[in-house]
């Protein structure tokens, strides 16, 4: 990995990774009626094909971190590529129910441990500030332009094909990256076992986080009620528990004082809002152009396009130009002004709309807003990060933005759900309370995000970025622009 080039295209097989995991997150939405009727789910348990995977994915993601910090970044990676697309050739051949489910498990368990050290490997093979920015750019499109190639490529799949193949696409994507992945990228042996791996602590973590997920997709179906509020609660005891644990441990699954510094904490929560937008703003579109403008999977997918387009603009090209010369949380609150202009816009969901004065325009402030927000999200919340710990921080960023759109996308789907459910009990027709539900989920969005907009200008700081004297990346941290 001595040449640039080299190192580039280590970076296109780690960004084809990641995006295979990423893709899976929304590409089965489209086939859940299908599923649903051929392999006898009942109305409810077909959310388990979703729910299955983002508990395995949000569960795991810290602990894969530091698993990755422990015994290589690489070797966690390359588990991880090859668990998920093991998990996809089994969930492609399902014949029932269950199968499927646990294979949806599987290939969460796999997402997450890609994930969880892909950005640690990426700014450990791009040091040097400019190129480290461009890399993160690139990475940031892959995360966020990823759920709407999911939303793209499911409509196309299920158009040509059958539900099946939106799995066995995922076996020669796998088996390449698998592949290039050993040959090309940088072979860290990690801190090894004996540097202490917390199993009490992991074992709280996982916990914790597995049961605030499943929490929070249960009250996406079934409200806020005791049941949900239990999980909630019991996630916080065991959370709670997992802090004293760590302060008490020798070698910590978790350094706490990672949180100590303003910009990491204040980009974990602006990351967590930022997701539950991203996230949020998918599902009321989705919504909107199938359920009230009538649109087919295909159509929704072509809708989706110009989003994915102009996402890759803002973090391949723009946000990079915007850092360069006004940092990052000038950057960050130029994107989010965007994000919030594009959520504003949606809340509009007219009744008869036109695709190019209705729709496009939320697309495009959407993908705009979306492309220049993550970059600087994820070089802020790397900023400290020494060698030791770069994989478990690397996790915690995606840890927060996993849960952050599970909760965020459940609070919209509640207020959606509430609102048209009050409609349609006064008499108002089924379109037009849709159409209404969704526009206060949209604004339930635009109140997330203007909160990040506070905390990104009063939490984070606004600094230069830290090169050494002789111009050398710094030898004890892993230097982000």
């Amino acid at each position: 990995m001595d040449t640039a080039r080299s190192r580039w295209i280590a970076l296109t097989v780690l960004c084809i990774g990641t995006l295979m995991t990423i893709l899976d997150e929304t590409i089965v939405n489209v086939a859940l009626p299908v599923m649903r009727e051929e392999l006898g789910f009942s109305q409810g348990g077909v959310s388990w094909v979703i729910n299955a995977y983002l508990l395995a994915y949000g569960g795991l993601l810290i602990f894969a971190g530091r698993l990755g910090d422990l015994i290589g970044h690489k070797n966690v990676l390359l588990l991880g590529v090859s668990l998920f697309t093991i998990s996809s050739v089994v969930a492609g051949f399902s014949q029932n129910a269950p199968t499927l489910v646990a294979a949806r498990f599987g290939q969460g368990a796999g997402a997450a441990l890609v994930t969880a050290v892909t950005l640690a490997i990426i700014v450990m093979m791009f040091q040097e500030p400019v190129e480290q920015t461009r890399a993160i750019g690139f990475y940031s499109f892959t995360f966020a332009g990823g759920g709407a190639l999911g939303l793209i490529a499911g409509g196309v799949l299920m158009e040509l094909t059958t539900w099946h193949w939106l799995f066995f696409i995922n076996l020669p994507i796998g088996v390449i990256s698998v592949i290039l992945g050993w040959k090309l990228l940088p072979s860290g042996k990690g801190l090894g076992l004996s540097a202490g791996l917390d199993v009490s602590g992991a074992a709280l973590l996982v916990s914790s986080v597995s049961l605030l997920v499943y929490g929070i997709v249960n009250a996406e179906h079934n409200g806020w009620t005791g049941s949900t509020l239990a999980y909630l609660v019991g996630a916080v005891v065991l959370m709670t528990a997992f802090v004293i644990r760590q302060k008490k441990a020798k070698a910590p699954l978790f350094n706490l004082k990672i949180l100590s510094d303003r910009d990491v904490a204040g980009a974990n929560i602006v990351q967590f809002l930022v997701s539950g937008g991203l996230y949020g703003s998918f599902f009321v579109a989705t919504l909107y152009l199938q359920q009230v403008l009538g649109y087919t999977p295909m159509e929704m997918a072509l809708a989706f396009l110009p989003l994915t387009v102009i996402t890759a603009l803002g973090s391949i090209a723009i946000s990079p130009y915007l850092t360069g010369k006004l940092g990052e949380r000038v950057g960050l609150i130029i994107g989010l002004a965007i994000f919030l202009a594009g959520a504003l816009f949606l809340a509009r969901t007219p009744l008869e709309a036109t695709y190019m004065m209705d729709v496009l325009p939320s697309m495009f402030l959407l993908g705009l807003g979306i492309g220049l927000c993550l970059p600087p999200i994820m070089s802020l919340a790397m900023s400290t990060a020494s060698e030791d710990e770069v994989g478990v921080i690397s996790g915690l960023t995606n840890s927060t933005g996993q849960v952050g759109g599970a909760l965020l996308v459940a609070i919209v789907a509640s207020a959606a759900g509430s609102v048209t459910a009050s409609r349609m009990d006064g008499g108002t027709n089924e379109r037009e309370a849709v159409n209404a539900g969704l526009m206060y989920g949209s604004l339930a969005l635009a109140g997330a995000l203007v909160v990040a907009m506070v905390v990104a200008a009063f939490v984070i700081r606004r600094r230069p970025a830290e090169t050494p004297a002789d111009g050398a990346p710094a030898k004890d941290a892993v230097h982000v622009a």
